[in-house]
């Protein structure tokens, strides 16, 4: 009894967030904090990474292609934390051809791989110390958007006067939007 409740308690908590397969290390240690990252390339070490954000720029080369980033912080799921700011930008090569249309500017990525170094590159007319992640893989998040809306019913509620109307009529129709990396 006790052993299948221990079992079901697992099974129910590594279903709730996980990281994606593709995104989990080999290593006992991988940066996911950007600041450390970038000390890490800085430094030129070899370090396992593990980061996320926003596409800005995705160029394909000849033979790799080169994937500029907006870093946002990154869950334990791995998710990019869509509430806190960005904290700089990094790059990402990958060997081989990535479509520019599915990794379109915007798009929310997380990035495992290894970090190689400083880059210097522009955005706009500014040049920008870009740390490089050497990429081995990849995940795309799609950002799912639901409104979660307040309708009370004020029929149940006493009410005197002409303030009535007005309550009905706005104040139990407000809601908001929702935003939820997925």
């Amino acid at each position: 009894m006790k052993s299948s409740l221990l079992f079901l308690c697992v099974l129910f908590l590594a279903g709730c967030s996980s990281l994606p397969k593709e995104l989990a290390s080999s290593q006992a240690t991988t940066l996911i904090e950007y600041d450390a990252f970038v000390n890490a390339a800085q430094n030129d070490n070899n370090a396992e990474v593990r980061l996320g954000g926003v596409i800005a720029r995705i160029d394909n080369l000849k033979d790799t292609t080169r994937i500029e980033i907006v870093n946002l912080p990154i869950s334990s799921a791995g998710k990019p934390d869509l509430s806190q700011e960005p904290n700089g930008r990094f790059v990402v090569y990958l060997n081989g051809f990535i479509d520019p249309v599915t990794y379109s500017v915007g798009r929310l990525v997380t990035v495992l791989g290894q970090s190689a170094g400083i880059e210097e590159s522009n955005v706009g007319e500014f040049l920008y110390p870009f740390p490089v992640i050497k990429a081995s893989a990849l995940h795309l998040w799609q950002i799912q958007e639901y409104v979660i809306s307040n309708d009370i019913n004020m029929s149940y509620m006493p009410c005197t006067g002409s303030r009535c109307l007005h309550q009905r009529s706005i104040e139990s129709r407000r809601g908001k939007v929702v935003q939820e990396v997925k």
